[in-house]
């Protein structure tokens, strides 16, 4: 095998295995034992453990030594910890964006809100994940600061594991299309201060919907 081969194996790999742990298939806590993986996914050991390596250089896989490759667990505490930060990284990214705008910016916005609420959330649907992901995305990418927007996506990751992992009965009670477009609306009409607590208000209720699933956190007693 090529050395740009093994690399592209490497990275089609490393997409997949990434899909599944934020999308729940791969449950958290689960040894990733290398053979199994190679088998499932058809590929050869070394583009496995470079695609293993970089999961666990961004977090969505911890490295043991001697025990291999494990998804990371998920406890309440992690959660609320992801959310609080999120919203304190995501005000700031979004305030310097909305202070950095442009008509590009805010044709952006309006564009990516229209493409996810003419999207339907189905289960499983990839589509919706990545409008929904590209909406947020949008809306902090104007700060100015790559680092900031890389701090933010790998927040977005390591909650999306969270939100898949819930019930998606419990999203219902929820009128999510209506909390984007009130955030989208707030920034088009630059309301700075309006756009940050509707964002934080995102968050938190999606954090709580999720604490309150006793599919993932049972009831202690």
């Amino acid at each position: 095998m090529s050395a740009a081969r093994g690399v592209t194996h490497a990275t089609s790999v490393y997409e997949r295995i990434r899909a599944d742990i934020l999308g729940g298939r791969l449950l958290p806590g689960r040894r990733l034992a290398i053979k199994a993986m190679m088998e499932s996914y058809e590929i050869g050991q070394t583009p496995l453990r470079e695609a293993l390596n970089r999961l666990a250089a961004d977090g969505l896989v911890a490295a043991e030594d001697q025990r291999g490759f494990t998804v990371p667990g998920i406890s309440a505490e992690e959660l609320l910890e992801l959310t609080r930060t999120r919203c304190w990284l995501e005000e700031r990214a979004l305030r310097e964006s909305m202070a950095n705008a442009t008509p590009a910016w805010e044709e952006a916005v309006l564009l990516a809100g229209h493409r996810l609420l003419r999207t339907p959330r189905e289960p499983d649907d990839p589509t919706w994940e990545a409008r929904h992901r590209d909406f947020h995305r949008t809306l902090v990418g104007n700060c100015g600061s790559r680092w900031l927007v890389g701090f933010c996506d790998q927040l977005t990751d390591r909650h999306q594991r969270y939100r898949k992992l819930a019930a998606i009965r419990a999203f219902p009670m929820r009128d999510v299309e209506a909390e984007h477009r009130a955030i989208q609306a707030a920034v088009l009409a630059r309301d700075a201060d309006g756009a940050v607590a509707l964002l934080t208000q995102h968050y938190t209720a999606t954090a709580r919907v999720i604490l309150e699933d006793e599919s993932i956190f049972p009831p202690r007693g």
